[in-house]
This record gives structure tokens, C-alpha cells and sequence, in this order.
């Protein structure tokens, strides 16, 4: 049976990233991005979710992130799942969701040196949104997939 493990996360790094480089000359990059989501209480008042999520990224990724990534940047990220499962030396088990990056891409303004152009949220969002909702619609014509995607689902 196939599978799909794809995380699309858009948010702020909680704090400033960490690196460390393997004995085999590896970067590793460790971060975490906070999101938030905007909803109603029952009774009508506002709240706000947020969900904090642990990132590992690998290489000239890792090493670019490190670079040019600080504290409350935002940043828009493609990733998968992963789950690590330890034991303590207590004997107790443990285990943790992450997230291992893929890609990213920079949002919001252009950050003292970070070497990119300018851009917006919206645009890159957008694009986002435009990309996944054409992958839809070629799923809806029975392209590349023999599901129909269902448009009622509430969420």
C-alpha cells in the first residue's frame, strides 16, 4: 500500500539555530519553528494554538540556515515526519516527532546580509496555495491518481 509523509510549515524559529558538524564532515542544524492558529472559543471569545515543532536539517541546508536564520525569523518549510524513540538510562522509554527538512524558502523582509532579495509573505504563500491546489485539480481529473479529492472536508 503507498504511503504520503509530507509537512508543509510556515512560522517563527523559537530560537537561534543550532549546528554541529559530524566526524565525517556533516552539518547538522537543530531549530524550532513555532506556529499558530487563530480560532474561536465556543463562546465566541479568540484564542490562539500554538504548536511548536522540532526541525533537523542536514547539510548545505543546515549550514545556510545557521547562517542566515536567527530568532524570530519567519520561514516557510517543506519536510517529513520522523519519529525518534530512546531509552533513558532510567530504563524509561521516550519518543519524539519531528521534522526533517527538505526544502525551505525565506519570507518576510530581507534580513541584514542574508544575500537574498526582498520578499513578501504573499507572494511566496500564494504560489504555495497555487501549486497545491493545481495538484488537486489534476487528482480531481483522474490524473496520476485514481482518488477524487472530496471539497466538503472540514478542514
Amino acid at each position: 500500500m503507498p504511503s504520503f509523509n509530507k509537512v508543509i510549515l510556515m512560522g517563527n524559529l523559537t530560537r537561534d539555530p543550532e549546528v554541529r558538524v559530524t566526524q565525517q564532515g556533516m552539518s547538522i542544524c537543530k531549530f524550532t519553528v513555532a506556529t499558530s492558529r487563530q480560532s474561536k472559543n465556543p463562546d465566541g471569545t479568540p484564542r490562539e494554538e500554538t504548536t511548536f515543532v522540532d526541525i533537523d536539517a542536514f547539510g548545505k541546508q543546515a549550514e545556510v540556515i545557521c547562517k542566515y536564520f536567527t530568532k524570530g525569523r519567519p520561514i516557510l518549510l517543506e519536510g517529513r515526519l520522523r519519529l525518534d524513540q530512546w531509552e533513558t538510562q532510567t530504563g524509561e522509554k521516550r519518543s519524539r516527532l519531528g521534522v526533517v527538512l527538505e526544502s525551505f524558502q525565506f519570507i518576510g523582509p530581507r534580513g541584514e546580509g542574508d544575500g537574498q532579495q526582498q520578499s513578501e509573505e504573499a507572494p511566496v504563500v500564494s504560489k504555495l496555495i497555487e501549486d497545491l491546489s493545481q495538484g488537486g485539480a489534476k487528482r480531481d481529473r483522474g490524473i496520476g491518481s485514481s482518488a477524487r479529492v472530496d471539497e466538503d472536508v472540514p478542514f
